[in-house]
């Protein structure tokens, strides 16, 4: 069995949510995963038809431009990736099975919030 590359998979994730690919972006997700978004005020999502929903809007309100930057901090793979409004900077948790199970999102530090 060949180990998951966490990268590979923010990879396929960024290009997901860059493309508009409902079905690919949620099928990413483990069915017990939680989003965590401070984009607008803090709101936490979970269950399929949460993050479905959750991601319809992102596609239309807040679509993923460039990516700034991709790196690995222990577990957790650090996603920066720019908006219409400013970058924007994910965490996601992915399981030894490749599957998202908790990503956590928001404004850069130090920067306005562009969601």
């Amino acid at each position: 069995m060949t180990p998951i590359d966490p990268m590979a998979v923010a990879i396929d994730w960024i290009d997901a949510y860059r493309a508009a690919r409902i079905n690919q972006m949620i099928g990413m997700y483990s069915p017990d995963a939680v989003i965590a978004c401070a984009c607008g005020g803090r709101k936490i999502i979970h269950g399929r038809e949460g993050i479905a929903a959750y991601w319809r809007h992102r596609f239309v309100e807040w679509p993923a431009l460039d990516l700034e930057d991709l790196q690995l901090d222990g577990g957790t793979v650090v996603v920066s990736y720019g908006t219409n409004n400013g970058i924007v900077q994910a965490l996601l948790d992915v399981a030894t099975d490749g599957m998202i199970t908790r990503c956590r999102c928001g404004p850069m530090i130090g920067l306005p919030s562009p969601c």
